[in-house]
């Protein structure tokens, strides 16, 4: 009889609109990575665009670490159809449904000028989507709802991505790379017609007065929060262990004999569907758990499901032993996420979302140069095994950080 209560009510907390359009939402943001990045640079490869070129076009996607630059500008002003969120979504939506059919007209060999142009322009409009379906997700779902929101999000970006990536490979190969993205541009017309007929946040709080105060507010409301330095702390090192552990697993597996075909399917098959389930899983046992013993219990299982790489590199090759790995790792993952992305929710005040968020998954970016830059001398100096064994470790200082949440000033309790 417990059973059946608990899951009546995971079952009201999925099934209700709001949480469609946070899943919708999801994917309409997860497909214009991969086509100023991957699937760009096949195609460049395609047209026998120079090495050195494919690898400048990397710079295309600075927009998405600097939007909390032009994120008050969101928070500030709202356009006059649709309110502050959704009118901003349908403004980024429509730039990025015109840019990605227009770069279908062009030719990375001949136009790389205009190609890099218009990458530009997807990635700013698509960062700016990203900033309002924050702040639209973090406005929109109750606090019960925020952990499954994060997995069903989570669920729509993975998917889009796929779409954007894999798919469009293979349509690459049937089909001209002008057709491709105007595949690719009409599939942004789900997440428009979202923003359509998703409901508006009610939002009691006013938005700030003028653009000054929509960019001071912010960072004052925030440090005036007992435990602020703290909390940024935390969101360094709470995924710090699983940050050190992806560093190094494609290298890894590349040394003990897999193939790149091996992990290529191993991980974007049982990876993704791993990470898919357990950010679902997580979202869905955070409406019986409360975001501090989520928090724990998805810590520890993430920090110590790297040690399944550790009896990886003790078995040496085995397919089996390979998928059980990625599995675990993944899915432990995919649950540090939902409650990780639940708790970075909880942290944006209703009158600054936009920014406040923008800001915190920045500053939360922070954690995967920090264990990118000492994993390959770590590896290298102390072998496999035991790097493996330290990635575990990295999760201590954020679990011991933890210890310090109580003493922190949440604006939403979950």
């Amino acid at each position: 009889m417990h059973l059946q209560i608990i899951m009546k009510s995971i079952f009201l907390v999925f099934a209700n609109l709001r949480m469609a359009a946070v899943l919708l939402m999801g994917f309409s943001s997860g497909i214009p990575l991969a086509l100023t990045a991957s699937t760009l640079q096949a195609w460049m490869v395609n047209e026998g665009v120079d090495l050195t070129i494919i690898g400048i076009f990397s710079l295309v996607g600075l927009p998405y670490a600097l939007k909390f630059l032009w994120a008050p500008l969101m928070d500030r002003y709202v356009p006059p159809f649709l309110g502050r969120r959704r009118g901003w979504m349908l403004v980024a939506q429509c730039g990025l449904v015109f840019v990605i059919a227009a770069m279908g007209f062009t030719n990375p060999a001949t136009t790389p000028a205009l190609v890099a142009t218009l990458a530009v322009c997807i990635a700013f409009f698509s960062a700016s989507q990203d900033i309002v379906v924050d702040a639209y997700r973090v406005e929109i779902l109750t606090p019960e709802e925020l952990g499954a929101g994060a997995g069903l999000y989570v669920m729509g970006y993975r998917i889009a991505m796929l779409v954007s990536g894999a798919l469009a490979l293979f349509l690459a190969d049937q089909m001209p790379w002008k057709n491709v993205y105007l595949i690719m541009s009409a599939t942004m017309l789900l997440g428009l017609i979202t923003t359509l007929l998703a409901p508006e946040p009610k939002v009691e709080a006013p938005p700030p007065k003028n653009l000054a105060e929509a960019v001071v507010m912010p960072f004052v409301e925030y440090f005036k929060r007992n435990g602020a330095f703290e909390m940024l702390a935390f969101m360094i090192f709470y995924k710090l262990d699983v940050a050190m552990t992806l560093a190094m697993t494609t290298p890894f597996m590349l040394s003990i004999g897999f193939t790149k075909t091996d992990i290529a399917a191993v991980t974007k098959v049982f990876g993704m569907i791993a990470t898919i389930v357990g950010t679902l899983l997580g979202g869905a046992l955070m409406v019986r758990l409360t975001l501090y013993r989520s928090l724990w219990i998805f810590g520890l299982a993430q920090a110590f499901s790297g040690l399944s790489f550790t009896l990886l590199a003790y078995v040496g090759k085995s397919y089996p032993m390979l998928v059980t790995a990625i599995a675990v790792e993944n899915l432990c993952s995919g649950m540090g996420t939902a409650v990780f992305s639940a708790f970075m929710m909880s942290l944006s005040n209703k009158r600054f979302t936009a920014t406040q968020y923008a800001l915190l998954t920045s500053f939360m970016a922070l954690s995967r140069y920090i264990a990118g830059a000492p994993s390959g001398i770590l590896a290298k100096s102390l072998g496999w095994e035991m790097y493996f064994v330290i990635c575990t470790f990295a999760g201590v200082p954020g679990l011991l950080l933890l210890t310090r949440f109580k003493k922190w000033t949440l604006p939403k309790e979950i």
